[in-house]
């Protein structure tokens, strides 16, 4: 026997339909409101598995019946997570990592960056090496050999048809980031230019959304100012001593007299410790500092699998490591989605 409607039920119905009527063609709902949140009933949604030894160990032993969420962490992680995966309208997003001393950590910097965003995001992010003194960026992301480099791209640029004719140049790691390697010969690398970077941009632009650029020293090799002049977003990175923290300042100083004022203003600083040890300089002075000239200041700790010089492995790095990676991706995310806004 077919169970008729109550009488609430059927008043329900008819206010709905009475409100419709009143709120007229031009507010009617659009399809996307009708979301999961909005819908489905939780009590009889199937909540995933939790993660966290203390909402596991419940999870387990009743049976399966009892599900307080995820432990804290696990929480924490996944919001992190979310942060960085935020989608990003529009075009490619150019993002170069600046230093003007080398030995300060700049291409493990940008080696970092680019696995934090690539491990969390659906869509494709690529580090360019535009080192003119051979750049490791390469070295530092891939375990094997890898014969291809950014010249190979500039010579076949105009003949790009898809991804498939990138990716035979690229190398890539595990967490899906692609690195595009300086030339291994100094003499070559030295003459990689601006046009030559322009047309490296155009290509990537068509088949990423986020463009990362480990750059040289000299602030005004003629690479630099394409590199600039295409910046969304720049990082900085700085060392844990003195001059390093100085040279640091004076290139937001550069920035601001050089036409790239907006880009010094919404800049992220690294603070890099690349030893062991407690550093001398007082790094809630070096901090303040940093606060009052740019947008966003990140501390990146030291981490022995990063220091011996070879390939990092994202996963295997210390969890303060990667916490640091990620925060610096989820604010570079934060602040391009900010821009676009």
């Amino acid at each position: 026997m077919a169970t008729q409607p109550t009488r609430a039920s059927r008043t329900e119905v008819a206010l709905s339909s009475k409100r419709l009527d009143d709120l007229g063609e031009a507010s009617r709902e659009s399809a996307d409101l009708l979301t999961a949140d909005r819908l489905l009933d939780p009590s009889r949604v199937t909540r995933p598995e939790p993660e966290g030894a203390w909402s596991h160990f419940l999870y387990t032993v009743s049976g399966r019946r009892i599900n307080i969420g995820d432990g804290r962490r696990a929480r924490e992680r996944k919001a992190l997570s979310a942060r960085i995966a935020a989608p990003l309208s529009g075009g490619a997003r150019f993002v170069p990592v600046l230093s003007r001393k080398g030995g300060v950590g700049k291409t493990t910097i940008t080696a970092l960056l680019g696995m934090a965003l690539a491990d969390a995001r659906e869509d494709r992010v690529i580090a360019v090496d535009a080192n003119p003194d051979r750049g490791t960026l390469a070295d530092r992301v891939v375990r094997s050999a890898h014969s291809r480099t950014v010249r190979d791209l500039v010579r076949i640029h105009d003949d790009v048809k898809g991804y498939h004719d990138i990716s035979s140049i690229v190398a890539r790691d595990a967490t899906r980031l692609d690195v595009l390697a300086s030339d291994s010969d100094p003499r070559i690398a030295e003459a990689f230019s601006d046009s030559d970077y322009r047309d490296v941009a155009g290509v990537a632009a068509h088949y990423y959304s986020l463009v990362l650029t480990d750059t040289g020293t000299g602030i005004v090799h003629s690479v630099m100012s394409a590199t600039l002049d295409l910046a969304d977003q720049v990082v900085i990175v700085s060392g844990l001593s003195v001059d390093e923290a100085r040279l640091a300042s004076e290139t937001l100083t550069w920035l601001e007299t050089n036409g790239y004022a907006e880009q010094a203003r919404e800049a992220i600083v690294v603070l890099n410790q690349s030893t062991p040890g407690a550093p001398l300089v007082r790094l809630n002075e070096l901090e303040a500092h940093f606060r009052t000239r740019a947008k966003k200041v990140v501390r990146v700790p030291y981490d022995s699998q990063i220091a011996g010089g070879g390939t990092i492995v994202f996963a295997n790095l210390q969890p303060e490591t990667r916490v640091a990676a990620r925060e610096l991706a989820a604010l570079l995310v934060e602040g391009l989605r900010a821009k676009a806004a």
